[in-house]
C-alpha cells in the first residue's frame, strides 16, 4: 500500500471490507452525451454569447453573493441529516429530500439562463459496506454546462461532498446539519453553477455534489470510475471540502492551524499529490499564479493561496483522490481554519466538525438572529472567486505542451514541443523538492531555453506551461528533474503581464456601519483574567442600569454583570472565570442591545 492510499485508508472506517461501486448510471442521457462531447453545442449556445476571459472574471468578483451562499447553506442545513444512508423518501428530512431540493435549484438556474444547464443524477450500487446498508440507492447530483468546442471535450469538474454525519459514521438519524462539512463546499459549488451558468466556454464544466464521502469517498469513486468507463476526460477536478469556516478548532488536522479559537479570513490551503512526474502540483501552483496574475489587485480583500505539501491533511483523505488515483489531474480546496479531526469519539473532543454543533453560527443577543457567525459568508465568497476563476481559465485556455529537460554542455536546456495556439511559454524552477512554490519563473518566445541560474552540481525541478493570445497560462505540466554541470548566468524573471483592467468595487452608501449598535473594545484583547471593556455612546442614551452579557462560541451564557450606563465614554473593569476561548459581550439594557464585542481569553 503505496502512502497516499495509507492515508486514504486511514480517514475512513474502511479497511478489511471489500468494496465495490458498480452499475454507474447517468440520467438523463444528454447529460452523459455532453460529457463525452458527444453533442451538438448549438443546441445548448446562449443567445449573446459571453466567452472573453477578461469580462468573466471581472465580473465573477461581484457575481459571487454572500447573501445568495448564506440562502444554499441555510436549505442544506435544515433537512436535519444528510448522511448517505439516511432517509430518502421524506420531502424535507434526510438525504432524498437534500438531494432532490439540489437538483431543483440546478433546474431553477437552468431556467434562468435559456435552458443551458443539465440537472442529472449519476446513480450507482456500492456493496461491502462496514454499515450493513449493501444495496442503498446512492446518487451523485450533477449539473453539466456544456461546452462550445466539442474538438476539446475534456471536462472541468467542480465538487463537493454534500452528506454529513455525526461522531458515529454509521448513524443516519442523529442531528447532522454539516454546515462547515461540508455545506460550505456544497453552497459554493451550488452558486459557481448559479453564476457560470451564464457565460459560454469552450469545455464543458460540470457542478457536482457527492454522496457517501464520509463512508469511504463513495460518490467520487463511482464518478472517477464512471468517467473511464465512459472515456470522460477531464482537465481538471476542484475539490472543495470544509471552504467556509474562519476558526481553529482544539483538534484541527496537521498541516493547519495550532491556537484553539484564533480565525483566519485571508487563506485558503491547496492540497495536491506531490509526485514531480504528475500535474496535481503543478496544478496548485497554477491556480496561484492565476489569482497573482489575474485577480489579486482586482479585489477589495486579497486572498493568499498556500501550496501544501501533502495529499490532504494527516491522517484524512478527500473527493480529489479517487480522481488522482485515476490519473486525472486535481486539486483540493480547504480553509486556513479547520474547526476539529473530525473524530468526536474522543472523549476530550469538544470541536464542531462531525457533531451536531457543525452549525451556521449562534444567536448571542437573544433576538433569534443568528449574530455569530461559524461560517463567513464573506470569506465563503472568496473561495469561490479563486474556485470560479479556476475553472474559467481552465475551460478557457490552452494545453500544457510536452517538453523533455536536457544536460547538455551549455546546461540543463528545456526542449518545448509546440503546442497549438501557444504564443509563449512559462518555465517554472524550484531549487529545492522542499520548496513548494516556484523559485524562479521565465517566459520565453522560445520553444528551446536553457535554465538561466544554474549552480553546478546541484538539482533543478523544471516544469512547463503554455500561454495562448489571450493571455491565459494553461497548467504547468508535472516536473522533469536534472543535476546541472555548470554555472549559468541569470535571467529575467516573469513580470506577470497578462493581467486585468478591471473596473474598481465600489461599497454602497447603504453598507455603512453607522445603522449598527456601537462596538465594545478591549484592552488587552486577548487577555488572561481581567481586561478594560470601553464603549461610546450616543450623546441621546440615558443613563441608567444595564447588563453586561457574556456568551461562550456556542451562544452559551457564562456570566452577567451589573452595571450604569449613560451618554459618551464608558468604561469598565471585567473579570473572566468561564475558561479560554472566544466570548461574545452584550451590553443590553431594556432588553435592547446597546453595544456589543468579541474578546479572546488565553490561559
Amino acid at each position: 500500500m503505496n502512502q497516499y492510499i495509507a492515508v486514504l485508508a486511514l480517514c475512513m472506517p474502511l479497511v478489511g471490507y471489500p468494496q465495490s461501486v458498480e452499475n454507474m448510471v447517468c440520467t438523463p442521457p444528454i447529460a452523459a452525451q455532453v460529457m463525452k462531447g458527444n453533442y451538438d453545442p448549438s443546441a445548448f449556445a446562449a443567445s449573446i454569447p459571453i466567452s472573453d476571459h477578461a469580462t468573466i472574471l471581472c465580473d465573477l468578483r461581484t457575481a459571487i453573493s454572500p447573501d445568495s451562499l448564506r440562502a444554499h447553506l441555510e436549505g442544506l442545513t435544515s433537512f436535519h441529516t444528510r448522511h448517505a444512508f439516511s432517509d430518502t423518501l421524506s420531502p424535507d428530512t434526510g438525504i432524498g429530500a437534500a438531494r432532490r431540493w439540489a437538483f431543483a435549484k440546478f433546474q431553477a438556474f437552468s431556467s434562468a439562463n435559456e435552458g443551458r444547464l443539465i440537472p442529472a443524477y449519476l446513480s450507482f450500487d456500492y456493496t461491502g459496506d462496514p454499515c450493513g446498508v449493501d444495496g442503498f440507492g446512492w446518487r451523485d447530483v450533477l449539473a453539466v454546462l456544456p461546452g462550445a468546442d466539442t474538438s476539446t471535450s475534456s471536462i472541468i469538474l467542480m465538487e463537493a461532498h454534500m452528506d454529513s454525519r455525526c461522531a458515529d459514521p454509521c448513524d443516519n438519524t442523529c442531528l447532522a446539519p454539516g454546515a462547515e462539512d461540508n455545506g460550505s463546499g456544497s453552497a459554493l459549488v451550488i452558486e459557481l453553477a448559479r453564476v457560470m451558468s451564464r457565460w459560454t466556454f469552450d469545455h464543458t464544466i460540470v457542478f457536482m455534489l457527492t454522496t457517501g464521502e464520509e463512508q469511504g469517498l463513495v460518490g467520487a469513486e463511482a464518478m472517477a470510475q464512471w468517467c473511464v468507463d465512459e472515456g470522460v476526460a477531464i482537465k481538471g477536478v476542484q475539490n472543495n471540502d470544509v471552504v467556509g469556516g474562519i476558526w481553529c478548532g482544539a483538534t484541527a488536522s496537521d498541516p493547519g492551524c495550532e491556537v484553539e479559537n484564533e480565525a483566519d479570513s485571508l487563506r485558503v490551503r491547496l492540497f495536491s499529490n506531490g509526485s514531480p512526474p504528475r500535474p496535481h502540483r503543478g496544478f496548485a501552483r497554477s491556480i496561484k499564479l492565476w489569482y497573482e496574475e489575474k485577480l489579486r489587485n482586482k479585489v477589495p480583500v486579497p486572498m493568499t493561496i498556500s501550496v501544501m505539501g501533502l495529499e490532504d491533511r494527516v491522517n484524512r483523505g478527500g473527493d480529489h483522490i479517487p480522481f488522482r488515483q485515476r490519473f486525472f489531474r486535481n486539486v483540493r480546496f480547504t480553509a486556513s481554519h479547520e474547526h476539529g479531526d473530525g473524530d468526536p469519539e474522543d472523549t476530550t473532543y469538544h470541536d464542531r466538525q462531525h457533531t451536531d454543533t457543525d452549525i451556521i453560527g449562534v444567536d448571542t443577543d437573544g433576538d433569534l438572529a443568528i449574530d455569530s457567525f461559524f461560517v463567513d459568508f464573506n470569506y465563503l465568497a472568496r473561495n469561490a472567486v479563486i474556485n470560479g476563476m479556476s475553472a474559467a481559465l481552465l475551460a478557457l485556455g490552452p494545453e500544457p505542451p510536452a517538453f523533455e529537460l536536457l544536460d547538455e554542455p551549455d546546461g540543463l536546456r528545456v526542449a518545448i514541443t509546440p503546442e497549438s495556439g501557444a504564443s509563449a511559454y512559462r518555465v517554472g524552477v524550484r531549487l529545492t523538492n522542499a520548496n513548494l512554490d516556484f523559485d524562479q519563473l521565465y517566459r520565453t518566445t522560445d520553444t528551446s531555453f536553457v535554465v538561466p541560474g544554474q549552480v553546478a552540481g546541484t538539482q533543478r525541478w523544471v516544469s512547463v506551461a503554455s500561454i495562448d493570445a489571450e493571455g491565459i497560462t494553461s497548467p504547468f505540466s508535472g516536473e522533469l528533474v536534472r543535476t546541472s554541470d555548470i554555472d549559468t548566468p541569470p535571467g529575467t524573471v516573469d513580470d506577470l503581464a497578462y493581467g486585468l483592467s478591471c473596473g474598481s468595487i465600489a461599497v454602497p452608501e447603504a453598507a455603512r456601519v453607522e445603522k449598527l449598535p456601537p462596538v465594545i473594545t478591549f484592552k488587552p484583547n486577548p487577555f488572561a483574567m481581567y481586561t478594560e471593556l470601553s464603549v461610546q455612546l450616543p450623546a441621546t442614551a440615558a443613563w441608567g442600569r444595564a447588563q453586561l452579557l457574556v456568551r461562550d462560541a456556542l451562544g452559551r451564557e457564562v456570566a452577567i454583570v451589573a452595571l450604569r450606563t449613560g451618554p459618551g465614554r464608558n468604561t469598565f473593569v471585567y473579570r473572566h472565570t468561564a475558561g479560554a476561548g472566544l466570548f461574545h459581550f452584550s451590553l443590553v439594557a431594556e432588553d435592547r442591545v446597546l453595544a456589543s464585542g468579541r474578546a479572546m481569553v488565553v490561559r
